[in-house]
């Protein structure tokens, strides 16, 4: 075992060093990462900005109390956990929601996850004037949300929709026809919640007359089996729907329930049933409701306005692309009720424009080379448009324009990452501050950009960092050989020495789309990074070919052929460091999860020359495997690309292996199922390949719980340090 670096450290950003003699390196260590939480960086949770804009909620040792926004003085408590009982129970409140009115609220307690998005919770309504408490229901359900004026409760049990009469405690039925791998009402199927990223498969009108919701008729998906493994004679086999690559998908019906006469229309969503309906959103008017209409290619959008008293449809508006179009949240009806504000590619970059349908305008309001990233919000009355975009790729700025976008300003300062959380009213925004270097602060500041006051400045975090004498983050341009330079950083071991050579690390995600290189805190893996560093490893992280903040040509490359161009980046980013005077060129790795496990499989394989070891967690080995709407979008149908998916599958380069190779992955995967994982093991047998596997029994695609991850990193580093 190589021993730890005991010397000198400049620490980046200050005007001191640390010498040898004087103080010696704090080593940082897994029981420091994942058991201790030394590292963890402090947040503001729970800021939830009530409707007056001048102060907040926040949920405190189990009590919710408001408090003034700029003094952080608190005025009243809402809620009192050991006095506002329920049949004399105290509730530990998970979640808190409250009523547009703010004269109730719903109490989610005893979290269930289902998948990644979709939890179950015993709910409770809280009326603030009473201080009474009911009941929602006497099971867990899913999705509880209030109606517009407060009056109702809508929610998801046993996949049927039903909503709760508060005045007279009566619970009506939307639906009455769903079954568990059938028919699902009012939330997603597992493909829409995975890859379209909502679960909450309904929504009120604006006034509370209707609720539109979907239908997914399951009954032609396919079923996967997961085994799980609970100490009995024999294992409890879950089953799911998860429609694979070219496969069936549920069938998407869109309907609204009329609540003064209970009656139900479906919309007239066409013909076609091999299609998407990634969403469904109210426009400002009350009896108008938008759905997406996506095709089954996912290269063309319509737009359809919907009647909700008889589901007639028109086309509002249809985009179309030679590869693919991606589905987010970045559209907001304006109140002329004839236009609206969205996010395109059309330019060749992502910006803001906007669509008046009614004179078929479309409008540009943002421009040039620096991507939109979130729409935070439109000021209706302000005709403001708050954003986040990005600066040079790694960096991301805070901004408003107007919505003629003639006038726009930066609100901002500071280079580096501003996660914005806009408050209620846009009167206040908080912004979460940091560089790759620096731990994360959190100011509130006004709408002109003026710093109200810090909430949280992470010293402690800032303090542990210098403690621990942590290698500065370098971010640097790596040439791929075929005219581009890709966006990377490093992270040298504390006493560096350029007369040395060391081993090197790779680390990547590579998804399309997807970003590592951000000067952001912490990064993916930060302090295991660290960890390595301080044993003697470089670290390099480098986004390849694919990946987001460069424009829709330099991500839409890998368009049919994923893992080809990605792969080919990797390599060259390795056989560039391999030149490099200080580096060890037969002692290069790589690693990644998911993807990322997909593409150090691959380069392994493809480059057994360039890499002496690769280790891949829960990691796609063929897209065929892989579910229908993520795959098919990037690489179509298995039946039309036969050659893009299996030439550039990990499980047909099976015979490539040299280097070493350790395969991990959790054996409840509802993810990337460990079928990916048998099958590699599978082929590599059959080529008589020596490689090393590993299994977390029951865990999923993120492999946690208990000991769970600690176990994993421990191996992980074992690996690493036996064979680089």
């Amino acid at each position: 075992m190589k021993h730890l670096f005991k010397t000198m450290l400049l620490l980046a950003g200050s005007q001191w060093c640390l010498h040898a003699n004087t103080y010696a390196q704090k080593e940082i260590t897994l029981d420091d990462i994942l058991l201790k939480g030394s590292f963890k960086a402090a947040s503001v949770p729970g800021f939830d900005v009530l409707n007056n804009g001048t102060s907040y909620v926040k949920q405190e040792n189990g009590n919710i109390s408001v408090f003034d926004m700029k003094s952080n003085k608190q005025l009243r408590t809402l809620f009192e956990k050991s006095t506002n009982t329920f049949e004399g129970k105290a509730l530990d409140v998970d979640e808190f929601v409250f009523s547009a009115d703010e004269q109730k609220m719903l109490l989610l307690t005893s979290s269930e996850n289902i998948y990644r998005r979709s939890v179950l919770h015993y709910v409770y309504i809280f009326d603030l004037k009473t201080k009474s408490i009911q009941q929602l229901d006497a099971d867990k359900v899913l999705h509880a949300s209030f109606s517009p004026d407060g009056t109702k409760v809508a929610f998801v049990k046993a996949n049927n929709l039903y909503y709760k009469d508060l005045s007279n405690s009566k619970t009506v039925a939307v639906t009455t026809n769903g079954a568990h791998n059938k028919i699902i009402n009012g939330n997603c199927d597992w493909v829409y919640e995975e890859e379209f990223e909502f679960t909450q498969a309904y929504q009120w009108s604006p006034m509370g007359n209707f609720l539109a919701y979907y239908l997914f008729d399951e009954s032609a998906v396919k079923e996967y089996v997961i085994p799980y493994y609970e100490g009995k004679e024999y294992p409890r086999n879950y089953s799911y729907k998860y429609p694979k690559a070219g496969e069936a998908n549920s069938i998407v019906k869109i309907h609204t329930y009329t609540l003064a006469n209970g009656q139900t229309a479906t919309a007239d969503i066409g013909t076609e049933t091999d299609q998407y309906i990634p969403r469904i959103k109210w426009s400002n008017n009350e009896q108008e409701l938008c759905i997406y209409r996506l095709n089954r290619l996912q290269n063309k959008l319509d737009l359809l306005l919907t009647n909700a008293g008889n589901g007639q449809t028109k086309v509002i508006y249809t985009e179309s692309n030679p590869a693919y179009l991606e589905i987010n949240d970045n559209l907001t009806f304006l109140n002329d009720n004839h236009s609206f504000v969205f996010n395109s590619e059309r330019s060749g970059y992502n910006q803001l424009y906007k669509w008046d349908w009614a004179k078929q305008q479309l409008s540009p309001i943002t421009s040039g080379i620096n991507e939109v990233k979130d729409l935070l919000g439109v000021d209706l009355k302000g005709n403001k448009i708050y954003y986040t975009a990005t600066d040079k790729a790694i960096n991301n700025t805070f901004n408003v324009i107007s919505l003629d976008g003639k006038q726009q300003k930066t609100l901002s300062k500071g280079i580096g990452s501003h996660d914005i959380m806009p408050c209620n009213g846009f009167k206040y925004f908080v912004d979460k501050y940091s560089t790759a270097n620096s731990a994360p602060v959190f100011t509130l500041m006004d709408q002109s950009g003026k710093a109200v006051r810090v909430l949280e400045e992470n010293k402690q975090l800032t303090q542990r960092m210098a403690e621990y004498q942590t290698s500065p983050v370098t971010f640097m341009g790596i040439p791929n050989g075929n005219g581009d330079t890709l966006n990377a950083y490093m992270i040298k071991p504390p006493n560096f020495d350029a007369g040395k050579k060391y081993p090197v690390l790779m680390y990547q995600y590579s998804g399309p789309g997807s970003q590592q290189v951000v000067n952001h805190n912490t990064l993916d893996h930060y302090w295991w990074h660290q960890m390595l560093a301080q044993k003697g490893y470089i670290i390099v992280v480098a986004d390849g070919t694919g990946t987001g903040g460069r424009g829709e040509a330099f991500k839409k490359k890998t368009y049919l052929q994923l893992g080809k161009y990605e792969s080919d980046d990797q390599i060259a980013v390795a056989k560039y460091l391999a030149q490099q005077s200080y580096v060890d060129a037969a002692r290069i790795g790589i690693w990644g999860w998911s993807y990322g496990g997909f593409m150090s499989t691959t380069c392994l394989m493809k480059a057994p020359e360039v890499f002496k070891m690769a280790i891949a967690v829960a990691p796609v080995t063929n897209w065929r495997f892989y579910d229908n709407i993520y795959t098919e979008r990037y690489m179509r149908q298995p039946q039309e690309n036969a050659k893009g998916y299996d030439d550039n599958a990990p499980l047909s380069m099976a015979k490539n292996l040299k280097g070493k190779y350790l395969l991990v992955h959790g054996t409840a995967d509802d993810n990337v199922h460990l079928q990916n994982a048998t099958e590699m093991s599978n082929a590599l047998v059959n080529a008589n390949k020596d490689f090393d596997a590993f299994y977390y029994t029951n865990k999923n695609h993120g492999i946690y719980g208990g000991y769970t991850r600690y176990n994993l990193f421990k191996k992980l580093t074992a690996y690493i340090m036996e064979n680089l």
